[in-house]
């Protein structure tokens, strides 16, 4: 039976690891431009400053076997919301209910914190995941498309303002 616990500044070396993992399933290896000390920074700020998200661990007998990450957003139509960025269970440990415990510990979390929406974004090819959000009640927002900014692109607007 895994245990989920929440991460701390020690897991900064593991979380970076599951990113990195998680980015190789999701055929993305080179993509991750996170280091350890903005994992830190960022989820981990000295007291006073607030976290940029918080992290989950999922261990089973000792072992990391996965995680979730996650923050809180605002939407002008629902309100209080969460949004998940990434939920991963590491491949030998698939099939043991730990992508479920992470995930309902999250809504829980966001239940508690009396937010409205619990939401999160899954590749179009990942049928294995759409399968099990779509077996706990999520739907596919079809008629929405994710749209970014990034690297120069996001500098370039920037520069206009």
């Amino acid at each position: 039976m895994a245990t989920i616990r929440p991460a701390s500044p020690a897991d900064a070396p593991q979380i970076l690891a599951f990113v990195r993992e998680l980015a190789e399933y999701e055929r993305e290896p080179d993509a991750v431009r996170v280091d350890e000390a903005e994992l830190l920074r960022d989820g981990f700020p000295p007291s006073g400053e607030g976290a940029y998200f918080e992290c989950l661990i999922a261990e089973e007998d000792g072992e990391p076997a996965g995680f979730a990450l996650f923050f809180p957003v605002y939407s002008t139509w629902r309100g209080r919301s969460m949004h998940l960025e990434d939920l991963f269970v590491r491949p030998r440990f698939r099939g043991r209910g730990i992508g479920k415990a992470l995930l309902t510990r999250v809504a829980a979390l966001s239940v508690e914190r009396r937010c409205r929406l619990l939401f999160w974004h899954v590749l179009d090819w990942n049928d294995p995941a759409i399968a099990f959000y779509r077996s706990l009640g999520a739907v596919t927002m079809d008629s929405w498309r994710r749209m970014r900014l990034g690297d120069d692109a996001l500098a370039a607007v920037a520069a206009q303002a």
